[in-house]
């Protein structure tokens, strides 16, 4: 059906795209006919994913239409750059969808956070997102296309949470980086925003205890926690030109938590 193709002329890349929210909406984009870039800082988990997706599993190989893995560490100038000039040799033209899924958890109270541990939250998860964001705009705006980029941010960016001063810092920082973008690249046909995941079942949330689980899934108006791919349904609507009049919103998929 035409409305399960609605990215089939797409290049979307997604990083994170390894394990949980980045593989979900790596398998949703490649479903609406997406060929996807799917980059990981483990290299063996983003050819799992292109594996799940039917592609050959390397940026080598990667014929006209297939899909392809990539490993990079976003957090990197250097790597972020390679990256996005990977892409655009591997398929001959810039990604028109960037999902910036890439992110980490050292959680700590504030009395008792490590430099280090503050240091590589925001690494991982904000300066990430913006030299992914940066590299993919410079490479649309210089080919003249227009594009999607969907960064992924989180709740607590919004409301806060205890032991999280780091991540919240980051996913907060999200947000405004993604509303800037939008007011900046918008005259040149490129939208930007922000998905805002709460409790989702992915590898993250598997380290959380399962009485504190328990405890936030009894305040969810829903009843339940969310599954990766409730978020991924979202990434593809904002992907799609189904929302090619929303740029600089900030979407919460959180089951009504903190609403």
């Amino acid at each position: 059906m035409a409305s399960q193709l609605r990215l089939r002329s797409a290049l979307a890349l997604v990083t994170g795209a390894g394990s949980g929210i980045g593989r979900a909406v790596s398998v949703r984009l490649a479903g609406e006919g997406a060929t996807v870039a799917a980059c990981d800082l483990d290299g063996a988990a983003a050819r799992e994913t292109v594996r799940l997706l039917g592609g050959p599993g390397s940026e080598e190989e990667a014929p006209r239409g297939a899909h392809a893995a990539f490993q990079a560490d976003v957090s990197e100038a250097r790597a972020a750059r390679r990256l996005l000039e990977q892409v655009q040799d591997c398929f001959s033209r810039p990604p028109s969808v960037v999902v910036s899924c890439a992110g980490i958890t050292r959680d700590e109270f504030l009395l008792h956070m490590s430099e280090d541990d503050w240091d590589k939250v925001i690494a991982v998860n904000l300066k990430s997102i913006f030299l992914v964001t940066q590299a993919a705009a410079q490479a649309l705006v210089s080919s003249g296309c227009h594009g999607s980029i969907i960064n992924i941010s989180s709740i607590v960016g919004k409301v806060g949470n205890v032991g999280q001063t780091n991540y919240a810092a980051s996913k907060a920082g999200v947000i405004g980086l993604t509303q800037t973008a939008a007011r900046e690249l918008g005259r040149h046909g490129i939208r930007c925003n922000s998905v805002l995941p709460g409790f989702i079942k992915t590898p993250m949330t598997q380290k959380v205890p399962q009485k504190v689980l328990d405890k936030v899934t009894g305040m969810i108006p829903m009843g339940h926690m969310g599954d990766p791919e409730d978020v991924a349904d979202v990434v593809t609507f904002l992907a799609s030109e189904d929302s090619g009049y929303i740029t600089g919103a900030s979407v919460e998929v959180t089951g009504g938590l903190f609403m």
